[in-house]
């Protein structure tokens, strides 16, 4: 969708001083707030299909609602958010938060990951002991990272931006100054969903910079092969069977991200998810198919990958920073397309996931990522790969990025 993102490099602000962000204790009035507002849930009538294709089961809310209002303890991933070190600074006038976590062993190399919506830095917290201390993961001294986790602009504990521009362009001009803030002038970078855009982004932008990427969010989908999935066409002829495997997801998603059209395109109608916490949490869980099947059997009493604790942090985190409106605009600022090739040149590792948006295949991959030095194929996970299969990322990262050392 076409929108007012500068491709131009922005400014910088002349304060760059890294400020300690300490994360103070959420007052006992806010919580019980969300809890009365919880409970005093107006519910609608039950759908009339008994499958997902009405979006959301009423079944699955009215589970995560009880749970949220009865069990839940936003104190415990409190405790957890702090055992990290947070931190802020200005960049182009606009505060950005995130976490820095250096590690002990020598010759680990810098890496920036960035999340995506519905998400948060919530959904990297998994990888962050394995990345920096693989020792105590199970892993070599010699695969560690010192990692950054920042917040994108309008979640969760960074600034939300008051003036139009603020889209996958310009955050990726503010990473590179981040990065380079930190005293990393070249470092590696990874993402997924929108953090994988960005990702892509800051590598056509400052190749000089990036040592290389790795992507659980790859774009690689020719671009006549995603305007036809997106105008829901047949399959074109000639693709392989993984090929027509990602045609069809992807044909598929596109059936159902009716989210992404109203926020690309009025994200401000959507003000009633920062009034009703079950209506913002709704809209979280809409995001995909498969994920919200594997969301659903959480709350169900099947956990798998994600706990109803994972997805209540995330939600909750969004909010108390009451950063649900602020977090949708980056769809009305976008302006690439969102899975096909930018045209990346730096050494590039690919995780493919069977329920991803589309499960992008090595073909497709190699021909989007010239300098591609890594991809695996995965039988399992989602999505939000980090959050969901950390063990299976923070493979693919090391391995990947070993390359590189």
């Amino acid at each position: 969708m076409e929108s007012n993102e500068s491709t131009i490099a922005p400014a910088i602000a002349s304060d760059e001083e890294i400020r300690p962000f300490n994360l103070s204790k959420v007052p006992q009035a806010e919580l019980d707030e969300l809890k009365r507002r919880v409970l005093a849930t107006r519910w609608p009538e039950k759908e009339t299909v008994s499958d997902q294709t009405q979006g959301v089961p009423l079944a699955t809310m009215k589970a995560l609602a009880h749970y949220w209002a009865t069990e839940y303890d936003w104190r415990k991933v409190e405790a957890k958010l702090n055992a990290f070190p947070h931190f802020i600074t200005a960049i182009d006038g606009l505060d950005i938060h995130f976490i820095h976590v250096r590690s002990q062993h020598e010759n680990a190399l810098p890496l920036i990951v960035t999340h995506g919506w519905p998400g948060s830095i919530i959904e990297q917290l998994k990888i962050i002991g394995p990345l920096t201390d693989p020792t105590a993961y199970g892993g070599k001294a010699e695969d560690a990272f010192h990692v950054v986790i920042p917040s994108i602009p309008g979640y969760g504990y960074s600034g939300r931006p008051s003036t139009t521009g603020w889209g996958p362009s310009r955050i990726a001009y503010a990473w590179v100054t981040l990065m380079k803030r930190l005293g990393y002038e070249k470092f590696l970078a990874q993402g997924g969903d929108w953090g994988g855009l960005i990702t892509d982004i800051m590598a056509v932008q400052s190749p000089e910079n990036l040592l290389g990427m790795a992507t659980n969010f790859p774009c690689t989908v020719p671009i006549e092969i995603n305007n036809a999935a997106f105008a829901g066409a047949p399959a074109p002829d000639g693709l392989s069977a993984e090929e027509k495997q990602a045609y069809d997801q992807l044909a598929f998603s596109y059936k159902h991200v009716a989210y992404a059209l109203i926020m690309g395109s009025r994200p401000q109608t959507l003000l009633a998810t920062a009034d009703s916490p079950v209506g913002l949490a709704t809209m979280f869980l809409d995001h995909d198919q498969p994920s919200l099947s594997l969301i659903s059997r959480s709350f169900a009493g099947e956990p798998e990958g994600l706990t109803r604790d994972d997805v209540l942090d995330n939600i909750t985190l969004c909010w108390l920073t009451n950063t649900a409106v602020s977090g949708y605009r980056i769809y009305w600022e976008n302006k690439h397309a969102f899975v096909a090739p930018l045209g990346v040149e730096v050494p590039v590792v690919v995780s493919a996931f069977p329920d991803e948006l589309y499960q992008a295949p090595q073909s497709w991959a190699e021909k989007a990522y010239p300098n591609l030095i890594y991809y695996k194929r995965h039988n399992k996970g989602g999505h939000f790969a980090a959050w969901e299969q950390p063990e299976l990322l923070v493979n693919d990262i090391r391995e990947g990025f070993r390359l590189l050392r």
